[in-house]
């Protein structure tokens, strides 16, 4: 476990892979699984409170996020919203193949999600079914987040010709008025209440974020939101899951088993929206580059800066930026109504 806990160090000083997050994973590795650790009462207490009692912290991140999420681009063009709910696509999959597998569909579930690359809400899930491997799928989560650089660029290529991703797409930003702004987050959380009640609290918290950005009236408490709430939320949540990061649970074939599993569940999400991407582009007159379908998990802004970044590579004028954050705020958008349907799929069939 020192050697994991050196490695998440390495790879967010080094690497620079979500230092934010991965450096106090891999501190509070170390620092869990030293001989008698005086540490190790606190930081379990500070699971408890944070996470194991009340999912809060998960919670309180996500009002950070709704605050620095735009979603001007995906009002511009709606349509982007099938690219994010195809990138879930591999969540199912990853569900029925763990199942196969023989994990219990709580567990299953719990592991499915993590295709969705989004941390909150893959802690969100696995509290609420009380999974067994709680600690392998938080990490394999917040791992496969701060992966999206190295991982999805190869799939993106291996799906996709040359000429499919210098395809252009010119970006005309319709202007969108401050009311549907607005708007737009309170209907959203009112219709993901209807569709999956138990997405609400998660839905409800980003969307909260987003108003607050948009309002017009509490500037500074949305730049706090973004900032400062967004940055001590990160570091108290990456330090807290290193609690359940010691040798006894962490170190079993199963961990092995959910990573593989979780990077399974996350190729075939990025699969899955380039593959619709594609299809789609069979019936429209103004060809889609398929690229932006694989922003369509939830890894925001990471997975938009990929895409933007290969279509760049293949050329120079290619800016698929705007088109590609489209997508990633819908797929974002997208997971929490996966993760709300999940539980309750689980929880209807284990109350059944």
């Amino acid at each position: 476990m020192w050697l994991i806990g050196g490695v998440l160090i390495f790879l967010a000083i080094k690497k620079q892979m979500e230092p934010s997050l991965l450096l106090p994973m891999g501190f509070g590795a170390i620092l869990i699984n030293l001989p008698n650790s005086g540490a190790k009462h606190v930081i379990d207490h500070l699971f408890n409170i944070g996470i194991n009692d009340n999912e809060l912290m998960p919670l309180i991140l996500f009002i950070g996020i709704g605050a620095m999420i735009d979603f001007a681009p995906l009002l511009t063009n709606p349509k982007l919203m099938i690219f994010g709910a195809a990138a879930q696509f591999g969540i199912f999959f990853t569900l029925c193949l763990a199942s196969f597998l023989g994990f219990e569909l709580k567990d299953a579930a719990s592991i499915a999600i993590i295709g969705a690359a989004d941390g909150p809400t893959s802690i969100f899930v696995a509290i609420q079914l009380a999974s067994n491997y709680t600690a392998a799928i938080m990490v394999a989560a917040y791992s496969y987040m701060a992966l999206v650089p190295i991982v999805q660029p190869p799939i993106i290529k291996l799906c996709t010709t040359k000429k499919e991703r210098m395809i252009r797409m010119p970006y005309v930003g319709k202007p969108v008025s401050k009311l549907t702004k607005i708007l737009f987050p309170i209907v959203v959380t009112v219709i993901v209440g209807l569709v999956a009640p138990d997405a609400v609290a998660l839905i409800g918290f980003l969307m909260f974020g987003n108003l607050i950005r948009e309002c017009g009236v509490l500037d500074s408490l949305s730049e706090t939101a973004q900032k400062v709430l967004a940055n001590l939320i990160t570091i108290f949540l990456g330090i807290t899951i290193a609690s359940k990061m010691t040798a006894a649970e962490f170190l079993r074939i199963e961990t092995l088993l959910i990573m593989g599993l979780g990077l399974f569940a996350f190729v075939f999400d990025t699969f899955g929206g380039v593959m619709i991407a594609k299809l789609m582009n069979l019936f429209t007159k103004n060809k889609i580059n398929p690229m932006i379908g694989a922003a369509g998990i939830s890894a925001f802004p990471m997975s938009a800066r990929v895409v933007n970044k290969l279509g760049l590579e293949e050329d120079n004028q290619n800016f698929l930026l705007m088109h590609s954050i489209g997508v990633n705020v819908s797929g974002q958008i997208a997971s929490v109504i996966a993760g709300g349907l999940l539980l309750s799929f689980v929880q209807n069939i284990i109350g059944g």
